[in-house]
């Protein structure tokens, strides 16, 4: 599929093209709904732009040659889904501690366990921040629609190759596997961000954690002209561990404020109708949809109600959220599970006795009229 084209294309088909337009040479995988797409379209494309595709024996090992590519110089991703993105944590944990940049995508699906494999859900926002162990800091992007899924694929790796981070990328079963209008742009229209590399010669001491003073880590391919230390053990700037205290307080810091600082140059969302809103909704993924139905709905029958819908969900945009709601008389977050971006908006917001969640996780999508019947109690109207 050539860029500046125009498709009708699945979710996951648009995340395959953001990554594709965005540099990916190498996917490692491990075929599971409602992910397996992303895996399907990649093996084909690939190969046709020298790129590498790998179905692993599973998602751990499809994590571990994630981050060995994206060290040998590639731009690499993965996909996968609910049990899938259990098992990649620990992985996940060493690419955040060895700062190296790729993608994981994960199509949320109904939970714990095997949940309900072919159903709605949007249960692992907290497992994507705090799913693998110990302090650190974390990525996430969300998207509602086709192609807001292409751009913000493009996003998570520019952020990725701009922090040295992995990225989530949380999608649902719904945005994955829904067909919409894909508009792909030339060549050149989004700005894609390259691979940092070193400029430090052959036979001269490359220490692969300096920064710079941006605070950007130049990187070298590994098994190329330099040799260098990588580990999941506390280290130095030549990669080599160490129990010194200093250090090793000087580089948990450096991981979590890289990100955390930065959170609200990080922050993506887009708002409707916010200017005069008394009543707030605040969503993300497939339940933002029914929520900009519902206000499109409430105002043209003159309610003053708007949405505000977060496309990044990790590091919260608690600055963001507070600005947007100030003036709110109630805000009601609608997502699809017990409640997880709605603790986050109660710590940020000035009225949290006026925050007010919208659900549902029975692996049914949240639907306009479920927004509208629990607004209509909290005003006071009744069913």
């Amino acid at each position: 599929m050539s860029q500046g084209s125009i498709r009708f294309v699945q979710g996951n088909e648009a995340c395959v093209r953001g990554a594709l337009y965005a540099g990916v040479r190498f996917f490692a995988g491990y075929p599971i709904t409602p992910s397996t797409e992303v895996a399907e379209h990649l093996a084909e494309e690939l190969p046709r732009v020298g790129g590498k595709f790998a179905q692993m024996e599973d998602e751990i090992a499809s994590m571990c040659a994630v981050c060995g590519a994206s060290l040998a110089g590639s731009k690499a991703m993965t996909a996968t889904s609910g049990p899938g993105f259990s098992l990649k944590q620990e992985a996940l944990g060493y690419a955040i501690m060895a700062e190296i940049p790729c993608v994981v995508v994960n199509v949320q699906r109904a939970g714990p366990s095997t949940g309900l494999a072919t159903k709605v859900a949007q249960g692992d926002v907290n497992q994507a921040r705090w799913g693998t162990h110990g302090d650190h800091s974390i990525i996430v992007l969300t998207a509602s629609t086709i192609q807001d899924v292409f751009q913000i694929t493009v996003e998570g790796f520019n952020l990725a190759e701009t922090y040295r981070t992995p990225v989530i990328l949380l999608f649902d079963e719904v945005v994955g596997h829904m067909r919409e209008k894909l508009v792909i742009p030339p060549a050149g229209e989004l700005p894609v961000v390259d691979r940092l590399r070193t400029e430090v010669q052959a036979g001269v001491n490359y220490h692969p954690y300096l920064p710079r003073e941006d605070g950007r880590l130049p990187m070298s391919d590994f098994g190329g002209v330099h040799r260098y230390n990588v580990t999941g053990l506390y280290h130095d700037i030549w990669g080599f561990p160490t129990e010194n205290p200093e250090q090793v307080s000087k580089l948990i810091h450096h991981l979590v404020d890289k990100i955390e600082n930065r959170a609200h140059l990080l922050a993506r969302w887009k708002e409707f109708y916010l200017e005069d809103a008394e009543h707030v909704i605040i969503s993300y993924g497939a339940s933002a949809r029914s929520a900009r139905h519902l206000v499109e709905t409430r105002r043209a029958k003159g309610d003053r109600i708007g949405l505000l819908e977060l496309q990044t969900l990790w590091p919260f945009p608690a600055q963001l959220v507070r600005e947007k709601t100030a003036h709110a008389r109630n805000i009601f977050v609608v997502e699809m599970n017990m409640g997880q971006v709605t603790t986050q908006v109660k710590q940020v917001v000035h009225r949290p006795d006026r925050v007010f969640l919208v659900n549902r996780m029975d692996g049914i999508m949240v639907t306009p009229t479920d927004i509208g019947k629990v607004m209509r109690v909290i005003e006071g109207r009744g069913f």
